[in-house]
């Protein structure tokens, strides 16, 4: 029997008047437990996750240590834990949704032995708040009182341990309860967990940071920030128009100086702005964090700057360079922060013999402090060492890869050599069965395991065409709300770097079940067209589940010489080798046949959409070639095979129908994909560069952009277009995932593939929006059909924010697979010298014009950068007799198109845009940031290749060998420290000290550090 209480509200209004709310509130004589101490478990409804039953006893954490300690009670080895509802709250409410998230993610996750106990639901539990009690005391009161209860509930057979920050209620309730315990959570850890090493040393640095905050309050009595301004002032200005919402962007290479805000949500549609609002210096940027989602107040208009037009190293050039900024755009202050985007983040923490990468946590930033206070967490590794900076990237674009669970691993189905995976009965009376009927076959890139999608076509007895696109059936094994499901769910995607990758799902299925492999029988979802056999127009289409079994595992380069009638290459495809010569010849004629045929299906496809306006891009693809070893050997940038073009061209027709059905069916939870149009303002660049040629852009429209990159070729210098559109694309805004209930039908439009619907169907192993597709499609066939449909279909709002999350982890993605990308380039060039290697020198071509240097592209690599043309010293370049580079007295003058160096005797020399020159390659280290690539121009005419550099220059260079040399090296570096560790392994027995390093060691190696005299290093 439900009891109806009430909750009584105050809230504040714009105006400031308090206003006085009441809702129901109703409670419950049970509710989940999850303890398999339980003595009504029918009556509780146990659900999911259960406590363990090997505990010696339950903890419950109070509000604050909730709050303070969460990333301590993510150990693995604390075990037992129990979340109250009320601490949860307190988190969401007082920490943000980061913190709440991360916290929801914990108790979902079934590696940790921890629940959530709705305690102020449950009839016995629930303490109404008392008159005059404070909010801090009503939640510690109410997580005992459920403390107790939860404790008599279980029988009195478990002890409960209630830890809490407030020494109050530990003389309060410490002995009130016998077998409920309260103790201070330093005390629990002293005395339950005293070798976990770890905890302490994180619970002590946090200690540290309170006590430094708490210090620095006290003493501090001057403001370096401005106070931000109370939450209902700030939503008052939104409404009123007096402030704008947005989300912070900082520029990375001049972090101190400039920030961005770009307008969101109501601000965005009714601001008169057309472009980004310039934050200008850390004081206007108060205290926000990019990421974090500020309110702004526009500065007046004679106070509005520029955005610097100067290169700069860092952000101390900006102010060395005394270069004039660019137009003035609309420059504003952050008066307040609406929600923090506070995550993990890497600093660079030096000792006498080397610098190591650490891990640290904000915990708070107080106006009275230039610097926010936070604390240490965990050592990554030395810097330099690869393992250690592939983690700095993971860490930084907060990508989580521990092991599948146990748990989640005995979801997943057996297929082993005594125990082989076969299709059932059951699922074979339920599918369409193409094994014997259709030529199934894959085109994918050498080496790949995870086969998401197959193709198909054939004659049918019409004459029409029938083209298959067969997408791996990961929802059969996959179901919603699993433990596996939740964790692709909250990995989103597959994360690839250079040299590895990180599986959405367990390999058994990425790489086995789900891989649509060659000669064996898989589960596919299909969509099949019926096609007019010569204008290709399509007559019917079938959406369901199938049976295929692949004849061709392709891979690109093969595909394309088939295509081109080269069948030399026929010896590089196994399923063709233990074929007698008639039968290898009937295969060979049927397979080039399709691909022949699917390549015409994909030309007519994409004339379509070309005529609607569909954009071909430029982005710069980097592959870094290994050997078997695994050791970087080269990089090379991508090469375009119409191949590519033709499987590209299938999925996105299947993408586009699958879009189709579910928005019919679903119109308001279901989920697509958008690419909105781009800021004209963003395309200015583009246009300028395109005009220096005699071309002319023409961006109001996606079709006349691409009509007028077409027409912008240069017969003599192809690398002009490919620049162009790789302005274009940086031009463009991102496409993005959301729900169809809470987006206008006008803004589904895809502008890139000149589409109306579009959305993700044909990845489900490495996305995990294909997953949620596929559970829609299924829906709406169930729904054709007038069956019932299976599984709970996310609500709008629940699909919103699950959009929101799915486009976050993409955008990680993204960042780590260039960080990775940018990482290896630079191990790569670090051990050559770059007077002497011919593979430093390289040909590059300038692509934008700044006020102390130029932008150029390197094509041999695929490396953009910056290349100054005034150092450090004021000295600018000059070209000697033999077009050679030397630096003199002199100054620049920039102009639209090119920019002129000339030097105090009179020499000059001129640079354009699309100007070819010779670059030397290297790499500029830094102890605090991550390695970058420097070029320096030697010529200002193009790159002669030698004869020895011959072969390699003509074509590009392979990623993948780039990363076979880098690894060799590290692995090299990485036996040197074990031969060294080998060595001294007698004084650390000798003496018995720890071979781990400390927070401890590291703090007295700073200490010692700052007594050392370093005057002659400097010249001082």
């Amino acid at each position: 029997m439900l009891q109806k209480e009430e909750k009584v509200l105050l809230l504040r209004t714009f105006q400031g008047r308090t206003l006085r709310i009441v809702r129901e509130h109703y409670l419950r004589p049970c509710v989940p437990c999850h303890s398999p101490l339980c003595p009504q478990p029918a009556a509780c409804s146990h659900d999911g996750k259960l406590l363990s039953s090997d505990v010696t006893h339950y903890v419950i954490p109070d509000w604050k240590v909730v709050q303070d300690y969460l990333e301590i009670l993510e150990f693995p080895e604390l075990k037992g834990i129990i979340f109250m509802q009320t601490a949860c709250q307190a988190v969401q409410h007082q920490r943000g949704r980061r913190q709440y998230n991360k916290l929801r993610n914990l108790l979902k996750d079934a590696r940790h032995d921890c629940i959530l106990f709705a305690n102020e639901f449950q009839q016995c539990c629930y303490l109404p708040r008392e008159r005059g009690e404070s909010m801090e005391k009503w939640q510690t009161r109410s997580i005992y009182n459920a403390a107790v209860w939860y404790y008599h509930h279980c029988q009195d057979r478990m002890p409960i341990v209630m830890v809490t920050e407030d020494e109050e209620a530990v003389q309060q309730y410490g002995s009130e309860t016998e077998g409920v315990f309260v103790i201070s959570f330093k005390n629990y850890l002293d005395n339950f967990w005293p070798d976990l090493k770890a905890a302490h040393e994180l619970c002590d640095s946090i200690l540290q940071s309170r006590r430094e905050r708490e210090n620095e309050s006290q003493e501090s009595h001057g403001k370096e920030y401005p106070e931000h301004l109370p939450l209902e002032v700030l939503e008052a200005g939104i409404k009123s128009g007096r402030y704008i919402q947005g989300i912070l962007n900082v520029n990375k290479h001049r972090a101190q100086i400039e920030a961005f805000v770009r307008l969101q949500g109501a601000s965005s549609k009714d601001s008169d702005l057309v472009s980004d609002i310039l934050i200008h210096g850390m004081k206007a940027r108060n205290r926000s964090i990019h990421g974090d989602v500020v309110v702004v107040e526009l500065l007046p208009k004679n106070e509005w700057k520029g955005r610097t037009v100067a290169l700069c190293e860092n952000d101390c050039d900006d102010k060395a360079s005394g270069e004039s900024p660019s137009e003035p755009m609309p420059t504003g202050r952050v008066v307040g922060i609406l929600q923090k985007n506070w995550r993990d983040y890497v600093v660079t923490f030096p000792s006498k013999e080397e610098d190591f990468r650490v891990v640290v946590r904000i915990d708070s930033w107080e106006s009275t402090s230039v610097y926010p206070n936070g604390h240490f967490v965990r050592v990554l590794g030395r810097i330099g060492d690869l393992e250690g900076e592939i983690a700095t990237i993971l860490v930084e674009n907060s990508i989580s890869v521990i092991p599948f669970s146990e748990a989640q691993m005995c979801e997943m189905p057996v297929n082993t050599p005594e125990n082989p995976w076969k299709v059932s009965r059951e699922e074979e009376q339920k599918r369409k069965d193409l094994r014997k009927s259709h030529l199934v076959f894959s085109i994918d890139p050498k080496g790949c395991e995870d086969v998401d999608d197959t193709l198909s076509i054939r004659t049918l007895n019409n004459g029409n065409l029938e083209l298959g696109v067969h997408i791996a059936d990961v929802t059969h094994f996959v179901a919603p709300n699993s433990y596996i499901d939740i964790e692709a769910r909250t990995r989103a995607t597959t994360y690839y770097l250079a040299d590895r990758r990180y599986d959405m799902l367990p390999s058994v299925l990425s790489a086995d079940l789900c891989s649509l492999l060659g000669g064996v029988d898989r589960y596919a979802v299909s969509i099949m067209w019926e096609l007019d056999k010569t204008s290709y127009e399509i007559k019917e289409v079938w959406y369901g589940r199938t049976i295929i079994r692949s004849a061709y595992k392709l891979f690109y380069e093969a595909a394309q010489e088939l295509l081109d009638g080269n069948f030399s290459v026929v010896d590089d495809i196994p399923e063709f080798k233990d074929l007698d010569e008639k039968s290898r010849q009937a295969k060979l004629e049927e397979l080039v046949w399709a691909i022949g045929k699917l390549t015409d299906i994909a030309r007519h496809v994409r004339a379509k959409r070309d005529g609607c306006g569909a954009l071909e891009l430029e982005g710069v693809e980097v592959r870094v070639q290994l050997d078997d070893k695994k050791n970087i050997h080269d990089l090379i940038p991508k090469q375009p095979l119409e191949v590519h073009e033709t499987v590209a061209e299938c999925m996105i027709l299947a993408n586009h129908w699958v879009a189709k059905k579910i928005w019919e069916s679903f119109p308001h939870q279901a989920l697509l994909r958008q690419h909105p149009p781009p800021h004209q303002e963003f395309f200015s660049e583009l246009r300028e560069c395109a005009k220096a040629k005699g071309f002319f852009i023409d961006t109001r429209s996606n079709k006349t952009l691409a009509d007028s990159l077409d027409n912008a070729n240069d017969p003599h210098d192809p690398i002009v277009n490919r620049l162009l559109r790789s302005m274009a694309t940086q031009a463009m805004s991102n496409a993005l995932y959301f729900s169809t209930g809470s987006c206008a039908e006008e803004e589904f439009h895809h502008y890139g593939l000149a589409l109306d619907t579009y959305t993700h169907f044909t990845s489900p192993i490495r996305r995990y929006s294909d997953i949620v597709v596929h559970r829609l499609l299924m829906a709406a066939i169930s729904k054709d059909k007038k069956m019932e449909i299976k599984g709970n279909l996310f609500s709008n709002k629940d699909l919103e924010e699950l959009c929101r999350h799915i486009n976050n982890r993409n955008r990680a993605a993204q960042h780590s697979q260039k960080q990775s990308t940018e990482l290896f380039q630079c191990m790569y060039f670090k051990d050559k010298d770059p007077a002497t290697e011919e593979r430093c020198i390289s040909d590059g071509v300038i692509y934008s014009i700044r006020t102390n240097g130029v932008l150029v592209f390197i094509p041999r690599f695929g490396i953009k950068g910056a290349a100054y043309l005034k150092n450090k010293d004021g000295l600018v370049i000059s070209s000697g007799p033999d077009s050679r580079s030397a630096w003199k007295p002199g100054s620049l003058q920039r102009f639209q198109n090119k920019i002129t160096s000339t030097t105090t005797d009179g020499e000059s020399v001129t640079f354009h845009l699309f100007d070819h020159v010779t670059v030397r390659i290297s790499v500029q280290a830094s102890r605090c940031h991550s390695d970058t690539i420097r070029l320096e121009i030697i010529s200002n005419k193009p790159y002669k290749i030698p004869n020895t550099e011959l072969i390699h220059q003509s074509s590009p260079l392979l990623k993948s060998e780039l990363v076979k040399e880098v690894t060799k090296s590290m692995e090299e570096a990485q036996l040197a420290q074990e031969v060294k560790v080998n060595i001294i392994q007698e004084e650390y027995q000798e003496y018995c000290q720890t071979k781990g390093r400390s927070l401890y060691t590291l703090l007295e190696e700073i200490r010692d550090l700052a007594l050392l005299d370093v005057s002659n290093n400097y010249g001082i």
